[in-house]
């Protein structure tokens, strides 16, 4: 498959690095910033080998589904630089809002025809994962190297995943990897660019919470081996979930998996 930067992208001097197949964009982004590499380098393919999500598990992207990763240098610091996967998130819904303009107007602006952003890496349709994001650092010659893995279910979609998944084939979307990069391309340029090295997150964090699923509904999340359960009120201003209990307190949650409703209505144990 062919792959293009968008014209934003192109304006703002981004390269592209593409593969027919290739492992995983991530790992060969860090590879190339090991040698020398400091971006802004768009690695890209539409069939991952062998892909990861967080906490290694396996990311599965058969020909056809988009497999992209973006190498950055950013000048900020680890936990700030973390705040960069909210921008990502931002730049795929709207790469995937504009790829789906008949999509929408069959929905006719309905909830159902939204994607939704899932806290901290995930963009839902229909409330099934549609895509994942995936960021890893490492400072590399005095700087740090972020490389910024986005991987989207084009054609198909995993069965038998811990949370339901769907693809944009199965959404009666008929834009190709191809496409979807090249707009994706553009929306990261613009939303990298209002993410600021971290100056801008709170911007990000308005529109971030513009597209968030679940925000004001019951969730459950799993947190260091226990469940935290209450109210999704808002993510703060370093990105930590923070969850209303009915007694009032408010915990920041850092890292965890989210299940929407309570642990015993979401099945999340």
């Amino acid at each position: 498959m062919a792959f293009a930067l968008g014209p934003r992208a192109r304006a703002q001097n981004y390269r592209l690095a593409a593969f027919d197949s290739i492992g995983s964009t991530n790992a060969e982004a860090l590879e190339r910033a090991r040698a020398g590499e400091r971006g802004p380098l768009w690695l890209v393919t539409d069939q991952q080998t062998a892909g990861r999500g967080r906490r290694q598990r396996a990311w599965v992207s058969p020909r056809g589904n988009l497999a992209a990763t973006i190498l950055e240098t950013v000048d900020a610091q680890p936990p700030v630089a973390a705040t960069l996967g909210f921008a990502a998130g931002l730049a795929l819904e709207a790469a995937l809002q504009a790829v789906s303009v008949e999509y929408r107007m069959r929905s006719g602006g309905a909830a159902k025809g939204k994607f939704l952003l899932k806290w901290p890496n995930d963009v839902l349709a229909d409330g099934e994962k549609l895509s994942g994001i995936l960021l890893e650092a490492e400072t590399i010659g005095g700087g740090l190297c972020v490389a910024v893995g986005m991987g989207t279910n084009v054609v198909s979609a995993p069965e038998g995943t811990p949370y339901p998944a769907t693809s944009l084939a199965a959404l009666g979307i008929t834009a190709s990897a191809g496409d979807l990069f090249m707009a994706l391309s553009d929306s990261w340029a613009e939303f990298r660019g209002i993410w600021d090295n971290g100056k801008g997150f709170s911007e990000i964090r308005r529109l971030w919470l513009e597209r968030a699923a679940g925000l004001g509904e019951a969730v459950s999340i799993q947190s260091n081996g226990a469940p935290v359960e209450g109210i999704f009120e808002t993510i703060d201003d370093t990105g930590c979930l923070i969850v209303a209990a009915r007694d009032g307190k408010r915990t920041p949650i850092a890292a965890g998996d989210v299940h929407f409703g309570s642990a015993k209505s979401s099945g999340a144990t």
